[in-house]
Order: C-alpha cells, then sequence, then structure tokens
C-alpha cells in the first residue's frame, strides 16, 4: 500500500510518496496574456514562453479552499499519468487543511478523495501537526512546542503538547506571502513603474531582495543617504523573457549611482522596500492592519496556557512556511521574542534546512509511524458511517 503526502497550501502543494522525494508545484492554474484561452495547470507554468501580466486562478481565497473547480484540474493533473500515476485503489493519502476549517469545506473534501478519486483511506490533518509531529521526532525527550506557520494567506502560530495541538493557544495573523507580494506591487506602482498585473514578476523580487530588519529604524536613515553611502539599495534587473529569462539582482559593483544604465535593461531601484515590506509580519499596523505582530502573538499564545509549561514553549519555537526564509527573520523574532519574554526563562527558535516541506516531511514520517492505521479513515468506513466518521476520527 502506497501513501501518497500532499500538504495542500494556498500557493504551492508539496506533494510525493512517503518513500521518496517531495515535489514543489503550484497550487494554481494560469493564463497568459499572449494565449487567453488556454489556460495551464500547476507546473505548466513553465511552459509558458512569456510570464509577464500572468492571470492567476487560485484554489484558495483568504487561506481556505473556496475554488473546487480549479482545485479538481490542479489534483487531476497531480495525481494523473504526467506527475505521480496515482493507483487510488491501492493508495492512502495523508493532505492538509487550514486550521478551523469549515465544515462544508471538509464534507467536499471528503467526497472528493473517497467518491471521485476513490482511495482506499484517508487523513485529513492540519499541516502544524505534520510539523509538530517531525519536531517531536526529532527531538523524543521534548514534550512542548509552538509552531509558527507563515505561509500564503496567514500567519499561523500553534502550541502543541504530546503531539496534540492546544486549540486555546492558536493564533492567526492575517499577513501572509500574498499581502506582502501585493503591497511590493503596489509600492513600486506608485513609486517608479506600473507593475499591478506582474504578480510573478514582483512575487520574484520579493523572494530575491527583500529582508528582515533588525534595527528599522537606523535601515530607514541609511536607505534615504545618497549615492554609494546607501548600502541599503539595490539595483533589481527585470526579466524581459527573451534575452533575460529571469530577474536578477545587480551586483554591487555593476550599479550606476548617477545618470542612467547604458544597457537599456529595465531597472527596479530598491531602498527601504526590501525591509518595509516584511516588516509587516512584525508590524501589521504599519499598514493599517489592526493586529498583533508575530513576536506578540506568540508571547500572547504561550501566555494563555498553562504556566508551567511556559517556559518549554519558550524554548521550542519551530518556523515553517515561505516567509520565514527571509534572510534576518529568525534572528529578528529571536531578538523580540527575548525583550518581550520573562527574563528568566531562555528563548531557542529553530529555523529548519527547508521550512517549506517541513510539514510534509513530517506527514512521511507519519506515513510510517506504527499507528498510522489507526488514525486514517478507509474507504469502508466512510461508505458505511459517511461525513460523521470523518468528524470523530480527525483531529481538525
Amino acid at each position: 500500500m502506497a501513501t501518497l503526502v500532499l500538504d495542500n497550501g494556498a500557493s504551492t502543494a508539496k506533494i510525493g510518496y512517503s518513500l521518496e522525494k517531495v515535489s514543489v508545484i503550484p497550487n494554481c492554474q494560469f493564463r497568459s496574456k499572449t494565449s487567453r484561452l488556454k489556460t495551464f495547470t500547476a507546473n505548466q507554468l513553465d511552459e509558458i514562453k512569456d510570464p509577464s501580466g500572468l492571470f492567476y486562478i487560485l484554489p484558495f481565497q483568504k487561506g481556505y479552499l473556496v475554488n473546487w473547480d480549479v482545485q479538481r484540474k490542479v489534483w487531476d493533473h497531480l495525481f494523473g499519468k504526467e506527475m505521480f500515476k496515482v493507483d487510488f485503489v491501492d493508495t492512502s493519502i495523508i493532505i492538509t487543511e487550514p486550521y478551523f476549517n469549515f465544515s462544508s469545506i471538509q464534507e467536499s473534501m471528503n467526497e472528493i478523495l473517497f467518491e471521485e478519486y476513490q482511495f482506499q483511506s484517508a487523513l485529513r490533518i492540519n499541516a502544524g501537526s505534520l510539523s509538530a509531529h517531525h519536531y517531536f521526532h526529532s527531538k523524543p525527550s521534548e514534550l512542548c512546542c509552538i509552531v509558527v506557520d507563515s505561509g500564503f494567506s496567514f500567519t499561523h502560530i500553534a502550541p502543541y503538547c504530546r503531539s496534540r495541538k492546544m486549540k486555546e493557544g492558536i493564533r492567526r495573523i492575517n499577513v501572509g506571502g500574498k499581502l506582502l507580494a501585493n503591497h511590493l506591487k503596489e509600492i513600486i506602482s506608485y513609486r517608479q513603474l506600473h507593475v499591478m498585473d506582474e504578480t510573478h514578476v514582483i512575487n520574484q523580487v520579493k523572494e530575491d531582495v527583500c529582508y528582515v530588519s533588525q534595527q528599522f529604524y537606523k535601515d530607514m536613515e541609511i536607505a534615504q543617504m545618497k549615492g554609494e553611502e546607501n548600502t541599503v539599495m539595490r539595483d533589481y534587473v527585470l526579466p524581459d523573457f527573451s534575452s533575460i529569462k529571469k530577474g536578477f539582482c545587480k551586483p554591487r559593483e555593476e550599479m550606476v549611482f548617477s545618470g542612467k544604465y547604458k544597457t537599456g535593461e529595465q531597472i527596479l531601484r530598491l531602498a527601504n522596500e526590501r525591509f518595509a515590506v516584511p516588516e509587516m509580519l512584525f508590524h501589521p499596523a504599519d499598514i493599517g492592519i489592526q493586529e498583533m505582530g508575530i513576536p506578540e502573538a506568540i508571547v500572547d499564545s504561550i501566555q494563555s496556557l498553562p504556566e508551567d509549561m511556559q517556559p518549554h514553549f519558550y524554548q521550542n519555537i519551530v518556523l515553517t512556511g515561505g516567509n520565514t526564509l527571509f534572510p534576518g527573520f529568525k534572528e529578528r523574532l529571536e531578538a523580540d521574542l527575548r525583550s518581550l519574554a520573562p527574563a528568566h526563562l531562555p528563548v531557542s527558535v529553530l529555523l529548519p534546512p527547508n521550512p517549506i516541506c517541513y510539514s510534509w516531511e513530517g506527514g512521511k514520517l507519519l506515513a510510517h509511524s506504527p499507528d498510522y492505521d489507526e488514525i486514517i479513515v478507509t474507504r469502508e468506513e466512510y461508505e458505511e458511517n459517511g461525513h460523521c466518521i470523518c468528524e470523530e476520527k480527525f483531529d481538525i
């Protein structure tokens, strides 16, 4: 019996059999402005010759799976001949869903997995629970951990004790990668170049040049300096999709500080945008989102838990999700937590080598754990009892 692990995120799906490697694939469909009629699905993105003005069709809105037609197309592609060639009758699936998912979405997912695809068995679980499973597996002596999952739509903070999630401590901040990229689009469009349609390109810019500042006001001062003294400023060469396939950052020694470039490439000049955009994860109030930043939310979450457990949570903070890859993210979070946490408690933050696939790896470990067969729902059970058996068995 093969087990397929699918961490079904709002921007990428992390998918692979439990005995093989993981693939990270865009969880959406695309239309390009050159061929309006043709729709590209998931990793067919690479076939698009000119990805400027790319139109995204996403199955997720505000973190929840609402567009089933698109999700079906993506899954058909992933499970089909071109990708994983799934033999449904002989396959068990572990699939992730967000915290506090709506029951209507859960029912639709049960139906699609069991009735349309006819998987042999399924396990629906939060991505954070898989991350916690991974963490406890790698550190068997620890009893508590707090998973910070900063993804495309949200940032979730979820405490776990002995692999059970503690619902009263879960916090959600409505800031994720999508908001950061959209905000960067707006700033650039307002200051230099209209890029509101260039989601794909600007997301690449965000990943290439943004970083988390350790001293926000000091960096702000540097970003206002003229010429060579401005060590924050970078020139980003935008792709033209003929000679430059992918945008890149100009090396410092090639930068022209006064006047124009002779080379005729399209340049974005980025200074304070580089750190002001990721700063929203730490201070959403900067752009008028009245919520706590990540460090405050972690402290708030830990303080809502039993007092004798709190020291353990401060020492076991795990970072997952794509936003944690910003340079300086971990150091800044550690510093901010240090100033907020009680002085006598040590604070320790772990950034795994691959935070995007951390929960997928947890699913891979779970598939091989001895009690796996007890937590899944088989197709026979589903056909006999319907949705209620899933509600009973899945801890969501």
